[in-house]
């Protein structure tokens, strides 16, 4: 068995796509998967799953959500392993002094790195933009919605990724360590 970590882009933010997290569970569990637990209420789901490939555990929950919740969304997983290198590659940690407001913005390919190494190059003030091997991190010392880094990362990167804070990727993290259940 795998343990995955499902990041559902857009769920449950502001009115749109809204999804009780006991449904989206059960979801989960009807397409097999196991251990199925949804940590806080915006779409960020830790499952066990054998035989099955990250991508196409991707590709399986985002045809659900829409034949069996009616809610179309840009799903990424992740296995432990690249959850744990994400937080081993954070060269921002120690900048940030409120890790709600360091965030990770996943990459998904060479096209999207060089977009976000150019960014890095760029003086953001007291903010900070630095890259690990599968995320861009963005120290947003005012917020997100105040930040020009984190909105250039966002723009550019546009639908191919979805970011989560600093508390959400430890809370997941320490769920992929440990096995116990949060939610």
């Amino acid at each position: 068995m795998n343990r995955y970590i499902a990041l559902l882009r857009g769920i449950n933010v502001g009115r749109a796509k809204r999804i009780a997290m006991a449904d989206l569970c059960h979801m989960f569990s009807e397409l097999g998967y196991t251990s199925v637990k949804s940590v806080l209420n915006s779409g960020n789901v830790v499952f066990d799953a054998g035989g099955v490939s990250a991508t196409d555990a991707a590709g399986a929950i985002e045809e659900a959500l829409v034949l069996r919740l009616g809610v179309g969304a840009k799903v990424f997983v992740l296995d432990s392993q690249e959850l744990a290198g994400i937080v081993a590659d954070n060269p921002l940690g120690p900048l940030a002094t409120d890790p709600a407001r360091l965030y990770a913005f996943l990459l998904s390919g060479e096209a999207q790195r060089a977009m976000a190494e150019e960014l890095c190059a760029r003086e953001w003030g007291a903010e900070s933009l630095a890259l690990g091997r599968r995320a861009a991190y963005v120290w947003c010392p005012e917020g997100m919605l105040d930040s020009a880094a984190a909105t250039a990362l966002g723009k550019g990167l546009g639908d191919g990724t979805t970011s989560r804070n600093w508390n959400t990727i430890m809370r997941l993290h320490k769920l992929c360590g440990d096995g116990a259940c949060l939610s």
